[in-house]
């Protein structure tokens, strides 16, 4: 048995069934990760914020260490004390042989030191594009920027999602890593052979977070240029601000666009069945998990990104460039049958046989465990 330690902050909502707090894709492939580590019978550690749950609490195995409130503490010096100092306290309490972390933010940075003063091998595992980019745009602050780029430079193996990553942390960072598809985080179960047709009413779904990378407002443009086709959208603001605001102002204007917040973990199967494709108006992204999700189902996708050129290659899916080319897009897979279930078809095809949770999941456990076995010593 093989202690393995999860630093994942965010996630206990996703482990939890994804109906509170924040359960993005990062979220529910390391709660994933996690739950299936603790079935092939390792001790598994989650290291959360403090959302209420006691700590220690067991969930699907997993241990749930909580690190301190979000919100705790004095501006200023609060990512100090108490945020680093309870991390360091969690991943003590953890005592694992090895130690996970996924995203381009500074806990990279803050896993790595205590793995190098604990002699612990670290295992650090890309999210998006843009945390191999060498600006680093998604970090603002300059500790945030030199903390990721410590934590990445000493990890032990990193892991990334695209071919496109690999080239990316090479060029970059002139760094190594390991290519693992992700796995679909419904997983197999309830995963459909064929959809034999479209639903009867035209109706796009759109799940992510309300943040500005990844552009809802794009989706209303597509909105009002299609007044008689159906919008769902699953998903919450990261933050109350003007921008949320504007969008969720702009959505009670729109008839034909419902916004349903957060959606749980058992209720997704039920919207993405439901939909006639899935729609992605990100900037930047890795490899969604909705689109994997979407694919399982039988969900064809209309997407502003391509990760890894999947489209073209695969013919799974339509990249666009714009609003106008997303509308386009809809009212060509409207107007074919044909068309929606060639690519209904090709999603799952290409789910299964590219992205098996069993062979993905075995691929990280491999690396976990082989780092164990490596030993690595401080100052690796």
């Amino acid at each position: 048995m093989t202690r393995i330690c999860i630093v994942s902050p965010f996630a206990y909502g996703a482990l939890t069934g994804g109906d509170r707090g924040h359960a993005g894709g990062v979220e529910q492939q390391t709660s994933m990760l996690a739950r299936w580590l603790a079935r092939r019978g390792h001790e598994v550690s989650l290291v959360t914020w403090d959302e209420g749950q006691p700590d220690g609490e067991i969930i699907d195995g997993v241990r749930v260490l909580i690190t301190c409130r979000r919100d705790a503490g004095r501006r200023f010096i609060r990512f100090i004390y108490p945020r680093w100092a309870g991390l360091n306290r969690a991943m003590n309490r953890a005592d694992a042989d090895v130690y996970y972390q996924n995203c381009g933010d500074y806990f990279a940075g803050q896993v790595a030191a205590f793995c190098r003063v604990k002699k612990r091998p670290f295992l650090y595992s890309v999210a998006s594009d843009p945390d191999c980019d060498r600006r680093l745009p998604k970090l603002h602050a300059i500790r945030e920027r030199v903390l990721y780029r410590f934590g990445i430079r000493r990890a032990n193996r990193i892991i990334v999602q695209t071919h496109r990553q690999r080239e990316m942390l090479r060029e970059n960072f002139d760094l190594e890593s390991v290519v693992i598809p992700m796995p679909s985080a419904l997983g197999p179960e309830g995963q459909a052979l064929t959809r034999p047709a479209p639903p009867a009413v035209p109706r796009m779904a759109w799940v992510g977070r309300i943040a500005p990378v990844k552009r809802l407002e794009v989706l209303l443009d597509v909105a009002e240029q299609l007044p008689n086709v159906q919008f769902e959208i699953a998903g919450q603001p990261d933050v109350y601000n003007d921008y949320s605001r504007g969008l969720l102002e702009r959505v009670r204007h729109l008839t034909n666009v419902t916004m349903h917040g957060l959606v749980s973990r058992r209720h997704m199967p039920i919207l993405y069945r439901g939909a006639t494709a899935l729609l992605c108006t990100s900037e930047f992204e890795g490899f969604p998990n909705t689109f994997l999700e979407a694919w399982t189902f039988g969900t064809p996708v209309i997407s502003t990104i391509d990760p890894d050129s999947v489209f073209s290659r695969h013919g799974v899916g339509t990249h666009v460039n714009s609003a106008d080319e997303m509308a386009a897009a809809i009212r060509r897979l409207l107007a074919s049958p044909a068309l929606w279930l060639e690519l209904s078809q090709r999603g799952i095809n290409y789910v299964a046989t590219h992205h098996d949770p069993e062979r993905a999941l075995t691929a990280f456990e491999r690396e976990l465990l082989s780092l164990v076995d490596s030993k690595p010593t401080a100052g690796a």
